[in-house]
């Protein structure tokens, strides 16, 4: 009699499953965690554990992709206009990253299909990030500890002279949450704020420039916090580089194609700029093996947002989107308004 009652609850638990909107895990599977199944939720989860992946799904059975509601996608796997063609009832994407440049957001306008964020949970973490690399660029820190690491007896220890922090002169590309939460920062170490975003914002009372080249021309420090599209893409050339100067500190914690990597690169080994702190690059996660030489850079794993309390975060924040979502209610964090 139990085993019946197990079997007809498992019918019925089914039955219940196959008339809920079906999400998609577009993720690899270590990132499944961003939305562990719950039974009071309003949706069913297709692939929990984040397999099989939606090109195995498709493949093994084309038209159940026809059942896929949304996705909640990382931008490990981009979302072209062709994979939304194997989508035809996807209404709803979510991303839990910082940006969305891995979405064909332009698609998703056609299709009217919404697209959603995670917000501002990263804010912070990413500023951290900007103000912890800059300090290490200007002061050698990470050259430092090699210095220190390769000396196999003790000697003189003749390490160059870093940079002052305090009182520089900080342009800052992109003046959203991330960028607002960087200046606050920096603030503190009386840095001279200005800026460069879409719009001059009448709540921030540092100096505007309209370019990113005037922005590089009247400052000793670039950090990126924009985002990447196509006219963002490459936003830092060689002539941003140079007005910069050879002093000059780029950081970027935005996105990898926002600075022409091959400039950079040249940039640094001929001493144009000073140094750069880079989170970022532009062929992830391809890194110019030419960066790793050069004790004027620092170089992080796109890792910014590696925290775990914004980790702890990042559950709750696609599950409230999705509920609101098939509740017909707006979403908590869109990225794009339709």
């Amino acid at each position: 009699m139990t085993e019946q009652n197990n079997s007809n609850s498992s019918n019925e638990e089914s039955q219940n499953n196959n008339n809920l909107p079906k999400v998609f895990l577009h993720v690899p599977p270590k990132f499944s965690f961003v939305l562990p199944p719950n039974p009071s939720h309003n949706f069913h989860i297709l692939n929990p554990g984040g397999l099989p992946s939606l090109h195995q799904f498709i493949a093994a059975d084309p038209h159940h992709a026809s059942s896929i509601a949304a996705i909640v996608c990382s931008n490990v796997y981009p979302v072209t206009a062709d994979l939304l063609q194997l989508l035809p009832s996807l209404r709803l994407i979510f991303t839990p990253t910082a940006g969305t440049d891995h979405v064909d957001l332009s698609e998703c306008r056609r299709r009217e299909i919404q697209v959603a964020g995670i917000g501002n949970l990263f804010s912070e973490d990413v500023a951290d990030m900007a103000v912890g690399l800059l300090i290490d660029v200007s002061r050698k820190i990470s050259a430092a500890d090699r210095f220190l690491r390769t000396q196999l007896q003790p000697s003189s220890w003749d390490f160059p002279l870093g940079s002052k922090l305090t009182g520089k002169k900080i342009g800052i590309v992109g003046m959203g949450k991330i960028g607002s939460e960087v200046a606050k920062r920096l603030e503190a170490f009386s840095c001279k704020i200005s800026y460069n975003s879409r719009n001059k914002k009448s709540s921030i009372s540092h100096p505007f420039y309209s370019s990113v080249l005037e922005l590089a021309t009247n400052t000793n420090v670039l950090i990126l916090c924009c985002a990447l599209n196509d006219e963002t893409r490459h936003i830092v050339n060689k002539q941003v580089m140079l007005a910069l100067g050879k002093g000059g500190i780029i950081v970027n914690v935005g996105r990898g194609g926002l600075i022409d990597e091959n400039e950079l690169l040249r940039c640094l080994i001929d001493g144009e700029i000073g140094g750069a702190g880079l989170d970022v690059f532009e062929n992830e996660p391809h890194v110019p093996k030419e960066l790793f030489s050069l004790d004027n850079v620092v170089l992080s794993p796109h890792a910014a947002v590696l925290t775990s309390e914004s980790f702890n975060g990042i559950s709750k924040v696609v599950e409230e989107n999705l509920k609101a979502f098939f509740s017909n209610k707006p979403l908590i964090t869109p990225a794009m308004l339709v």
